[in-house]
């Protein structure tokens, strides 16, 4: 009896150990939709979990298909340490990232190294509402310092700088473009993050401050247009907001609570 169980228990170690050093990459993209809510998800993912590479798209609809998000695709290279709690992890795109990504830590706490990634405006449709309805145009890039993250419970905690670069951004609510390049800088203190829009130059005139707090954001700034670009951005204003006479000018509040 004792032989039998020491014999199973070797059989399914053995099967344990197969599993986890064969891991398909493909079975990381239900992961990814249940961690984003169901927006995010990998497409063709190939190789395993140890290294492997796939793009990053927006969850798949009716029709099963996933549209990528970004440029390129994703490739990674994951320390087996993981298993005894040590991170190690490197994640590269060419085409997407600035430089490649490095990612130290342990399982509660990262370390992740300096760099940019490439957003395409475009593609930001493919997430849905609202923005499938603005359909933005432009180029996005998000630039961060040093991060540290640590998980506290089931939220993540960050502590660093992020900033996100909006440059000749358009919508096809406006037949002006480019409505204008803006910049939104993030920084991260725990679960909290201090917001401050600012326009960089362009005929939409955005600013604003605020703060993230435990994912809910509060946002308080305004929107209006440059001199003699009043006529050409009227409906899209509208859409953004309730109008305001300050100064003899039109303002529209932009407030998130």
């Amino acid at each position: 009896m004792k032989r039998a169980v020491l014999w199973c228990a070797a059989v399914v170690l053995t099967v344990a150990l197969t599993v986890l050093l064969f891991f398909p990459a493909s079975w990381l993209g239900p992961i990814v939709e249940r961690q984003t809510g169901g927006r995010l998800t990998l497409g063709d993912a190939q190789g395993t979990l140890w290294r492997g590479s796939a793009f990053l798209g927006g969850a798949p609809g009716g029709n099963g298909a996933v549209t990528p998000l970004l440029p390129g695709r994703f490739a990674w290279r994951l320390s087996p340490l993981v298993l005894v709690g040590q991170v190690a992890l490197e994640l590269e795109n060419p085409l997407a990232l600035s430089q490649p990504i490095r990612v130290d830590g342990n399982w509660s706490q990262w370390q992740v190294s300096p760099a940019e990634l490439m957003l395409p405006a475009e593609r930001l449709a493919g997430l849905g509402a609202p923005l499938n309805t603005l359909a933005p145009s432009g180029v996005m890039r998000l630039s961060w310092t040093a991060l540290e993250l640590v998980r506290q419970e089931n939220m993540v905690a960050v502590n660093g700088r992020t900033v996100l670069t909006m440059s000749d951004m358009g919508s096809r609510m406006s037949p002006l473009k480019p409505l204008g390049s803006y910049q939104l800088a993030m920084d991260w203190q725990g679960q909290q993050a201090k917001l401050n829009l600012s326009t960089l130059r362009g005929a939409l005139l955005l600013s604003g401050s605020g703060t993230l707090d435990r994912g809910r954001m509060q946002f308080s700034g305004q929107a209006s247009a440059a001199n003699g670009y009043e006529e050409s951005l009227g409906n899209l204003l509208n859409l953004l907001g309730q109008r305001r006479m300050v100064g003899g000018k039109n303002i529209i509040a932009l407030e998130f609570k």
